[in-house]
């Protein structure tokens, strides 16, 4: 391919660009499109098919039309014009050179000034000029980036495909750690090339994005860009040949200075000029008060604006205002500058955070549990913690929790690629070697808790030594971590040793201990003869061990996504196994799985699990897990309730092996993948006197503030050379707290779990174009509350226990906002819709409706 010297070539040149909602709504974005001549001649050539081209837009005219503008001018155009401003007219009119090469760009030269948004249209026309004549696979340098392209050649007409998701380009944005927390982006482009002899006839490209949040697809958008070149003319006389042996030679002759430009789009980001200000917030400070209820939305949604103020406040506006706010809302600020992860906002929390300073153990905690929420963790954060940490005598909860944080900072910075940072070593290796160094089974237990939310492969070995060698605790503890690895990485390896301590090879374990090591064995691709082993050990259990066994393995069987379900399915084939002799139950354990709701992108289950020991319940909890349409898991929420001991305070003997186990009761619970320092109501007798007697009846707080979800922005070049730029932003105002009563003399328990929470998520598309921008948006919320309370009545036999999930009506709201601004006019159009969700009771199972029926008709009586 090649254009003749002393030849003008003259081309139309058009570009479409739609930006449009994925919703249900009846609503439609933004529409930009814009012509112009193109002018192309050939300045220089050499014997090996190199060609120096000059390419010149003329007549630029530019029209946008938008939902507004048809519903207020139905029989007319539509469209209207966009006036461009004097310096984006004038760029670009301003030529710029080509360094061709048979259909290659292999360079692009300017006179080293241009606005962004200019270029990048300019780059998306020469982009158009890139392809090759025989069919074939390829990687090319044009506005996308560094991509892989294919190409079917056939007579007249060649098709380009690109891969926009192999496409290399300048880094820019970022993502949440959490795959369910992401943005989903499906790309395609095509380009049909018409070619005459050595000659470009047309080219007629057209690309499409599809982006939407995993977690809700219906608030996504839909970008298409077309463009068009068609050969108008190639008989006008052109300037002649530049003389010159080399491509430098002749650009010297036509430039005086010449810079080469890279043709990969750069990213670019819109300055927003009335975002407020830090400073001005401050100069106001003292006159604002605010209600803060974590749990509304209203309070999300102005922690989605203040993250937005601190990434561009100063540092000692940061300090400032962390030392000047009200005792009720520091809380909040420190929650805002974790989440806003600058530099600035983390120096401020750095110089206000003293760790040696007991009085500030609440702000302390509440920094902790923020950076472990974080959805994208930085190195700074990270060592920000180590160093508070390192050498300082700490509060023992503030110790316990930041340990516990370190493992899932590193956890989350290993799984964003960044396992080789020097904090990620520092803060596992300090883990590891304190884990080491102590004998102390409480310590060990947060050592491995910490482990248990880094979830690193490498780590698994150290847990099997512990679940084999260590205390009935800590053997319990270590298990509980393996249990949260993926399938992937429970091995050959891990089974035995599951087997080992299920089976009780090599000395004796704690039942729940056994009982997880059974759970790893039935949901990792188990083998038949494990089931079957687990199986034909039931008979040798005692009976609520047996009975909770049972139970897991045939809610397995409703469930054919189970791995067991297969593999179980042929095993009940044997009439030896399949019999009432096996497969009876005779305690009250049970473990439950079911749905608890369904949309077109989630599968939200529900799992509770109750094993009882004695008369009393040892251990019980329920788990709530998000599975994505694209087999992304994630646990939204574990909360497990374990109580022991409590035989002897009801003058009742234990079982065997568990006379000398503690009197306690306490509460662990895991949040979004991170697990929290675990909750002691009561340790010991005179402990649970003193509870039971001085008790004031209010709930302990599990976890309260404000957790950044999603933090997601992506710069989206498009092959016309516009850019669009995706954010999205997902917050929760999470309320958690729990109650226990314990009335000895009566011989019943009540706990109750309350959760609430106050969701919003922010999704926008932005397109930027010289003298034009246009937006849409949709944001999203909504208010839920969800209870879990359980009766327990154990002065008779069996024991009485009533369960009960309860979730509140759940108000919702979405708001859909197009924006368009030029310099001639600024448009907005908003729509919206609402709704609550009524509020449900879930039925657990069978054998627990009768119990709460007979627990509750009581009470009433």
């Amino acid at each position: 391919p090649s254009f003749q010297p002393g030849i003008l070539y003259q081309y139309h040149y058009s570009l479409q660009v739609q930006l449009d909602y994925v919703s249900r709504l009846s609503l439609r974005g933004s529409w930009m499109r814009a012509e112009a001549l193109v002018q192309v001649h050939l300045l220089w050539r050499n014997h090996a098919g190199q060609q120096l081209l000059q390419i010149q837009l003329q007549d630029l005219k530019a029209y946008h039309d938008s939902e507004h503008e048809k519903s207020q001018n139905l029989t007319g155009n539509p469209s209207t014009m966009i006036v461009l401003g004097k310096e984006d007219n004038a760029e670009l009119q301003l030529p710029v050179f080509l360094h061709w090469n048979n259909g290659k760009v292999e360079g692009f030269f300017g006179d080293g000034g241009g606005r962004p948004l200019v270029l990048d249209l300019k780059r998306g026309l020469i982009s158009l000029l890139q392809f090759q004549l025989h069919s074939g696979t390829a990687t090319e340098e044009d506005v996308s980036g560094s991509c892989q392209v294919s190409y079917d050649v056939s007579k007249d007409s060649i098709v380009k495909t690109k891969d926009l998701h192999s496409c290399t380009r300048p880094k820019f944005g970022f993502t949440s750690v959490n795959k369910i927390f992401r943005v989903l982006w499906q790309a395609t482009s095509k380009s049909l090339y018409s070619v005459q002899g050595s000659l470009i006839q047309s080219v007629l490209s057209e690309e499409s994005h599809l982006v939407s949040p995993a977690l809700k697809s219906s608030i996504g958008t839909k970008i298409i860009s077309r463009q068009k070149l068609e050969l108008l003319s190639s008989s006008m006389p052109g300037p002649a040949e530049t003389p010159g042996q080399s491509l430098q030679e002749a650009l010297a002759g036509i430039l005086e200075k010449h810079h080469p430009i890279s043709i990969i789009s750069q990213p670019f980001r819109r300055t927003c000029m009335r975002c407020p200000s830090l400073k001005s917030y401050l100069k106001t400070f003292g006159n604002k008060r605010v209600k803060m209820d974590v749990s509304k939305s209203s309070t999300t949604w102005w922690f989605h604006r203040f993250i937005h103020v601190l990434r561009d406040a100063k540092k000692r506006d940061v300090l400032q205002l962390l030392r000047k706010a009200p005792e009720k809302m520091v809380l909040f600020f420190i929650d805002a500058a974790v989440a806003a992860q600058s530099t600035a906002s983390l120096a401020a929390l750095s110089e206000f955070l003293d760790f040696s300073n007991k009085k500030q153990a609440p702000l302390l905690e509440q920094f902790l549990y923020a950076a472990a929420f974080s959805p994208r963790p930085s190195k700074e954060l990270l060592h920000l913690v180590l160093d508070k940490l390192n050498g300082k005598e700490l509060d023992p909860a503030i110790w316990e929790t930041g340990i516990i944080v370190i493992g899932s900072l590193a956890g989350k910075l290993c799984r964003m690629k960044l396992c080789g940072l020097q904090e990620v070593g520092l803060g596992m290796e300090t883990v590891l070697r304190r884990l080491r160094e102590t004998e102390d089974n409480s310590e060990i237990i947060i050592y491995l808790l910490s482990l248990q939310n880094a979830l690193l492969p490498e780590t698994i070995p150290t847990l099997l030594h512990y679940a084999e060698e260590g205390s009935a605790a800590v053997s319990g503890t270590a298990v509980s971590a393996l249990q949260r690895f993926s399938s992937q990485h429970i091995t050959t390896e891990v089974k035995k040793a599951m087997r080992r301590i299920f089976h009780q090879t090599n000395r004796n374990y704690e039942k729940t201990c056994r009982l997880a090591a059974a759970g790893i064995l039935l949901d990792n691709e188990p083998l038949p003869m494990d089931l079957t082993n687990i199986l034909l050990a039931t008979r040798q259990l005692e009976a609520e061990m047996s009975t909770f066994l049972l139970s897991k393995i045939q809610t397995s069987l409703h469930s054919y996504h189970h791995p067991a379900w297969k593999a179980m399915k042929e095993i009940l084939k044997d009439p030896h196994i399949n019999n009432y002799n096996y497969l009876s139950k005779l305690g009250s354990s049970s473990s439950f799985l079911g749905p608890l709701a369904v949309t077109e992108d989630m599968l939200s289950t529900f799992s509770l699990e109750l094993l009882f020991i004695g008369s009393f319940i040892l251990h019980a909890h329920h788990t709530r897990n998000r599975e994505c349409r694209h087999s992304v898991r994630f646990h939204c929420s574990t909360v497990s309730l374990e109580a022991q001991g409590l035989d002897a305070v009801l003058g009742e003997s234990g079982t065997e092996g568990e006379e000398e186990q503690e009197l306690m009761a306490g509460m662990s619970a895991i949040f979004f993948d991170v697990q929290l320092r675990p909750i002691v109501f009561f340790r010991g007798y005179a402990d649970l006197m003193a509870k039971v007697l001085l008790s004031s009846g209010e709930p302990t707080s599990v976890v309260k503030g404000n957790v950044l979800l999603m933090d997601h922005e992506q710069a989206i070049p498009l092959q016309s050379g516009l850019q669009t730029v995706v954010k999205l932003q997902g917050a929760l105002g999470l309320d958690i707290s729990a109650t226990i009563d314990m009335n000895i003399w009566e011989q019943e328990s009540r706990t109750s779990i309350k959760t609430r929470g106050g969701l919003a998520i922010d999704f926008t598309a932005e397109i930027d174009a010289p003298s034009f921008q246009a937006s849409v948006k949709s944001q999203t919320e909504a208010e839920a509350s969800i209870n879990f309370d359980t009766a327990v009545r154990f002065s008779g036999s069996p024991v009485l226990m009533c369960l009960q999930l309860r979730e509140e009506q759940l108000p919702y709201r979405e708001i859909f906002t197009t924006s368009e601004s030029s310099l001639n006019q600024s448009i907005t159009v908003r729509k919206g819709r609402q709704g609550t969700i009524a509020g449900r009771e879930l039925p657990l199972h069978k054998a627990n409706s009768e119990m709460c029926k007979i627990l509750l008709t009581e009470a009433k009586e």
